[in-house]
């Protein structure tokens, strides 16, 4: 099976092979995925992180032998924090910039250098080893605009947004809402809800629709037209800007105890 890490700020996932096709989810900088089937000019991958599945641009799917693939995902790592960071990619010392929740592994021969295949990036100053806080690293998506299937600074959903959060905190959690409401623990009241707990919404048919990161004392953290910051209570998400309720609360998990 050919896998591949990915080398690019982020790759398109598309529901069917076609460039017309719904955006489904994003592959971003050093994630590593696996073709399961090949036709013209695109390729069925695998995501190793969430198990998502969808169609790429074959351009885009740079194998990588097995050994290389095994070193990186084994090798201690540094997950970006958001928004960006900015890399410089040998030989050319152009500049190339990966999101947060994009992953590096200082393979290379210099401790701020690493290889993936035959290009080799090196990032200027220093990573910080500081302990993410997750207020802090959610706030980092603040204003980036909604996307369906976006993972990134530039454009991003809900649950795009939630996983790539619990992504730099180290947890790993599903891909899509209707999953990640299955993840764990239910919190019995809003007024418990502590920061880091998601709070998952439903329409008028009870389908779970949308998800949000609590930050504690009412405020929730969600991308909805934007990245942004609003109020949550029993009823749901209320929009002080547009003085109504805009999601309707279904329930609310502990993610992380």
């Amino acid at each position: 099976m050919i896998g591949s890490i990915c080398p690019f700020a982020a790759i398109p996932v598309r529901k069917e092979p076609a460039e017309s096709s719904e955006l489904e989810t994003q592959v971003l900088f050093g994630e590593v995925f696996y073709v399961l089937e090949s036709i013209p000019g695109w390729k069925l991958i695998r995501l190793e992180h969430d198990g998502f599945e969808g169609w790429v641009d074959e351009k885009t799917v740079i194998p990588s032998d097995e050994k290389e693939i095994k070193r990186w995902l084994t090798a201690p790592s540094f997950i970006i924090s958001p928004p960006y960071l900015k890399l410089i990619r040998e030989p050319q010392k152009s500049v190339q910039i990966i999101s947060g929740g994009s992953r590096i592994v200082f393979n290379g021969e210099d401790l701020n250098s690493f290889v993936i295949g035959k290009r080799e990036f090196y990032i200027q100053g220093a990573l910080s080893d500081r302990k993410p806080d997750l207020e802090e690293v959610a706030k980092g998506f603040l204003n980036a605009p909604y996307l369906w299937g976006g993972r990134t600074f530039l454009g991003i959903d809900c649950s795009g947004l939630a996983q790539i959060v619990f992504k730099i905190m180290g947890k790993s959690i599903p891909r899509n809402t209707f999953q990640q409401v299955d993840c764990g623990s239910i919190v019995s009241f809003v007024e418990e809800a502590g920061p880091g707990d998601l709070a998952f919404f439903d329409d008028s048919e009870g389908m779970i629709i949308h998800v949000g990161i609590c930050l504690g004392h009412g405020r929730i953290l969600h991308a909805s037209g934007e990245v942004r910051i609003d109020y949550l209570d029993h009823q749901g998400i209320f929009n002080n800007e547009m003085q109504k309720y805009t999601h309707h609360l279904r329930v609310i998990k502990r993610i992380i105890e």
